[in-house]
């Protein structure tokens, strides 16, 4: 059966394996899941990533953070969908919670958080929030 959002289905494995404490979710590798794991990284949201191919499918595995035995991801949330897309300009960057957050948008230049957007002036599709 064919996935339809790919990108929301990462993000609710993600959620469900830190509602359980799980150490590490698996799930089938991408480009641009790639991608969000390397800003979550740099942002200090997960420990760490690896792709993995067997057979021709490569596997996307991240190590979840918790501090405190609470996990580092508070809420992750999608907001662009595939039936509702969501654009936002250089002046129109969202920011969470107060800035305790972080937007993870698309560009023209690559997935990265609002906050770099925001720096290299320019808009893009919004992925999603995490705090």
């Amino acid at each position: 059966m064919a996935m339809t959002d790919p990108i929301a289905d990462m993000l609710t494995r993600i959620r469900n394996a830190t509602f359980v404490d799980s150490p590490d979710v698996s799930m089938p590798s991408s480009r641009v899941k790639t991608e969000i794991s390397r800003v979550l990284e740099n942002e200090g949201y997960i420990s760490g990533f690896e792709v993995t191919s067997d057979n021709a499918k490569a596997k996307l595995t991240i190590q979840l953070k918790y501090y405190n035995s609470s996990s580092v991801i508070e809420r992750i949330d999608r907001v662009s969908k595939p039936g509702r897309r969501v654009y936002c300009g250089v002046g129109e960057l969202p920011s969470i919670n107060g800035g305790l957050g972080v937007a993870i948008l698309s560009t023209s230049k690559g997935v990265m958080t609002a906050k770099d957007a925001k720096k290299a002036g320019i808009g893009g599709e919004v992925i999603c929030f995490v705090s």
